[in-house]
């Protein structure tokens, strides 16, 4: 069984959750809890270029929760290993309930609201939607990722665009289903 740890604390790795740009977010147990485990990652990114990706997670937590956007809540961080341990919000992906027509308007008002948080603090989060997921019918951003507002990659102007079974969602889906 793979383990993971966080300073001298093993997790047992249940499966991998995702592989986004800038890490590899596992599910992990305890054998108490469950949580997620980030390993960062330094692969390439031809569209997103990354300072120190360990301090940029911390200082974006801080922004994020300082904003009222909910997010999962930082646990632990092991800055030498470029790992972090946060708390595992469980439900589906707002990526998934477009796939599989459970997409509520409830939902994207919620999205709304954050976004209206984030643009007051002079954010913009990653609203691609597998980015959300909702638990108990409560939307939540589970990436930590955030950068400076700036007009076209607000909600409003690019988020929307993934929201629901739009032409841009679609193509986006055609092209990842061979990488599953």
């Amino acid at each position: 069984m793979d383990k993971l740890s966080i300073k001298d604390k093993e997790y047992i790795v249940i499966k991998l959750l995702g592989h986004g740009k800038g890490g590899y977010s596992y599910l992990v147990s305890d054998e108490n809890r469950t949580y997620v485990l980030k390993q960062i990652h330094h692969e390439p990114c031809d569209y997103y270029n990354f300072g120190n990706k360990i301090e940029a997670e911390k200082a974006d937590y801080e922004k994020l929760d300082k904003a009222g956007i909910l997010i999962p809540q930082m646990l632990d961080i092991d800055e030498p290993n470029e790992r972090l341990l946060k708390e595992y919000i469980e439900g589906d992906t707002v990526y998934d309930l477009i796939l599989s027509d459970k997409m509520k308007p409830e939902y994207l008002e919620q999205v709304r609201q954050m976004s209206e948080l984030a643009y007051k603090a002079g954010l913009n989060i990653d609203y691609f939607p597998t980015n959300f997921v909702v638990q108990d019918e409560t939307l939540y951003y589970i990436d930590y990722e955030c950068n400076s507002y700036m007009e076209e990659w607000n909600f409003e102007n690019w988020g929307i665009k993934y929201w629901s079974k739009t032409p841009e969602f679609l193509r986006y889906v055609e092209e990842h289903l061979n990488r599953i």
